[in-house]
């Protein structure tokens, strides 16, 4: 017994000491905090801050939750903005003066997220946020493919590949290297079938041996899927959902398939591009054409070109 409550006195006598060293009035931890202390009581008393303090409000932005909306299905929120009043003040102290273009802002995210919604498909991001992205659905056309991936990477653009299981078995070296690009990676089935026509077993057979081809092959375990056509029922969505993904649709079709003049592509997406937008295309001669040009006019445009889950998440891009 006394074994036990030597070691716990010690302990005990220990973590006292350390205690009276810390709030001792002449060690430097117990100097720095009250240095702090002091100099934020100080700060307080400033008229720039009291200003700071009461004009911050009109600058700050509310967060907008997550949604199911009537149309458009699950839509991501956006952060809101809050003033940092420390930083701003900090900033501002040198000139003694309120200056808008000085304030910091810190992200407020908001209380319902994307992934807390009940299962439905998202089409596009939210109408605020100034960017889109690149839903490339690939089951074919690796020679396009192969003139695509060169494009996005001299222009520094990340796409998200849809890849059909049995196109990554077959051309695992293809599928390596959009990975190794930076490229994001979804689920779009094994082999091309009407997803809304599969009974429960073959759709989570094609969502499942999908998943298991590109982990196998790339090392990574997809967060979205894209039916192919674009056909599916609930039924589809909520087995994605319970394997992790969300299901994916679009806003903006090249419509590519039909072998249009690139002119005519670009002319398609450039007069229907928005914020949030989400844009399908495929490995096509049209397509590989128009790459560089769309990149080129939607940058123009001022739309950033990211991921879907840069796309999809929250955080609130700063436009200059």
């Amino acid at each position: 017994m006394k074994r036990k409550i030597v070691p716990f006195a010690v302990f005990f006598f220990l973590l006292l000491v350390s205690y009276q060293v810390m709030n001792h009035p002449y060690s430097p931890h117990y100097i720095d905090a009250m240095t702090k202390d002091a100099a934020t009581v100080a700060a307080q008393k400033d008229e720039l801050y009291q200003e700071l303090l009461q004009k911050a409000p009109e600058y700050e932005v509310k967060a907008q939750n997550a949604k199911i909306d009537r149309i458009w299905k699950a839509m991501p929120g956006y952060n809101g903005l809050k003033v940092n009043i420390e930083k701003s003040y900090k900033k501002m102290k040198r000139s003694g003066a309120f200056d808008e273009k000085l304030l910091v802002f810190d992200q407020v995210k908001p209380e319902v997220r994307l992934e807390s919604l009940k299962p439905e498909p998202v089409y596009r991001g939210h109408p605020d946020k100034p960017m889109v992205s690149f839903l490339v659905n690939v089951a074919w056309g690796n020679e396009y493919l192969t003139k695509m991936l060169p494009v996005l990477k001299e222009n520094d653009v990340k796409a998200t590949f849809f890849l059909e299981g049995r196109w990554v078995k077959n051309h695992p070296e293809l599928a390596k290297t959009i990975v190794r690009d930076g490229h994001e990676i979804g689920n779009h089935s094994y082999n091309h079938p009407d997803m809304s026509k599969l009974t429960s077993e073959r759709i989570s057979e094609q969502l499942r041996l999908t998943n298991r081809q590109i982990k196998e092959t790339v090392g990574v375990e997809p967060k979205w899927f894209a039916p192919p056509s674009g056909s599916f029922r609930k039924e589809v969505v909520d087995q994605a959902r319970k394997m992790g993904m969300g299901t994916v649709m679009w806003t903006v079709d090249t419509i590519d398939w039909q072998k249009p003049q690139p002119a005519v592509l670009q002319h398609r997406v450039l007069s229907k591009v928005h914020n949030g937008a989400m844009i399908l295309m495929h490995p096509t001669d049209p397509t590989a054409k128009s790459l560089g040009i769309l990149i080129q006019k939607l940058k123009e445009k001022g739309y950033h070109i990211g991921t879907v889950s840069q796309l999809l998440n929250e955080k609130r891009l700063v436009v200059k």
